[in-house]
């Protein structure tokens, strides 16, 4: 669509997780953004903006990602047929073992929610790994290709939180993971079978993604056809236990951390009023974030996110934390086990 700012419209801007309906799995998804979308349509709004869709952590702030790139799974919308390898048997039967009822009342409740949806999408990796066509085999073959430059490294960091209780802070790993070259050499050192496994646990979380990117490419797409834009929101900064943060230590200064500057008007808060707020996001080295190694990176986070929504925002605040000069050293508990 060709938003311009001469143009006036109307839109709405919400979180996915909020968009809920009677069948959901407890958290609203793309399933519940495609009937939103018509609901647009039909009263006339052209753009609807959402906060960040990238993976989160243990605090499930989308500003806060455990990755600059991945998607978040919870936003899938999974059912029969959907991703095409989940069958109507395995995701009843899954569906089964669900408490839906607690899960779809309420708020949000990211460990269960967060637990079903990887069920869902293990079973349908499994029918995927076992009997998937040629051509399907060779479209994710390529998305692995294409995204090469962060997703192995990515499922390489979700394995090894899973290997340390879904714990992203890999700074308190055993030594041998607490950097990729010596989790590499720690994975190599391992037995066949273990090595083959844990192959296959990356490869899921590979695949996890490839179906995210095809649903959100989809969703843009349909959107597009209704005369709606969807509008995303890049959180510039990433967490300190990212798969970036671990994957290239050298492109952040992590001894120090970003925030927003005095705010007077926190009354109750001297601190604040004092030093400001401090977010805990590690301030990028540009000498090395933008060299000929990390430029291309950076773009593709841009590129990855417009293959999802039209239009991107950066978070103003996040930018300014990145341009100004209100940084603080981190505390020292975060970096103790360094």
């Amino acid at each position: 669509m060709n938003l311009s700012p001469e143009k006036r419209i109307a839109g709405i801007l919400l979180p996915l997780f909020a968009l809920r309906g009677e069948d959901d799995l407890g958290i609203g998804d793309l399933g519940a953004l495609r009937e939103l979308t018509d609901w647009a349509a039909e009263i006339g709004f052209k753009v609807i903006q959402l906060l960040p869709i990238n993976e989160t952590g243990v605090d499930n702030s989308p500003y806060n990602a455990i990755s600059a790139m991945a998607i978040e799974l919870t936003t899938l919308h999974l059912g029969p047929n959907s991703p095409q390898e989940l069958t109507r048997a395995d995701f009843d039967a899954v569906l089964a073992d669900a408490d839906l009822e607690r899960l779809r009342r309420g708020g949000v409740k990211y460990r269960q929610v967060k637990k079903l949806k990887r069920r869902l999408l293990e079973k349908a990796f499994a029918n995927f790994a076992g009997r998937a066509g040629k051509e399907r085999q060779a479209g994710f073959r390529r998305f692995c290709e294409e995204e090469a430059a962060w997703l192995h490294d990515y499922a390489f960091f979700r394995v090894l939180m899973e290997e340390n209780d879904d714990s992203a802070a890999w700074n308190r790993w055993p030594a041998q993971q607490q950097s990729i070259e010596r989790a590499r050499t720690w994975l190599r050192d391992l037995p066949r079978d273990r090595q083959s496994a844990i192959n296959d646990r990356q490869n899921f979380f590979c695949y996890v993604q490839w179906i995210a990117h095809q649903q959100w490419r989809d969703i843009k797409s349909y959107a597009e056809e209704r005369g709606v834009a969807l509008m995303g929101d890049i959180p510039f900064g990433v967490s300190y236990y990212s798969a970036d943060v671990f994957a290239r230590p050298d492109e952040f200064a992590l001894d120090w951390s970003g925030g927003a500057p005095p705010e007077l008007y926190f009354k109750d808060d001297e601190f604040t009023q004092k030093w400001g707020q401090n977010w805990g996001i590690p301030l990028y080295r540009w000498d090395t974030s933008l060299s000929h190694r990390s430029h291309p990176r950076i773009l593709s986070h841009l590129r990855v996110s417009l293959a999802a929504e039209e239009e991107q925002t950066i978070s103003p605040a996040r930018l300014e934390s990145h341009a100004r000069t209100n940084w603080r050293p981190r505390p020292a508990f975060r970096t103790a086990s360094r």
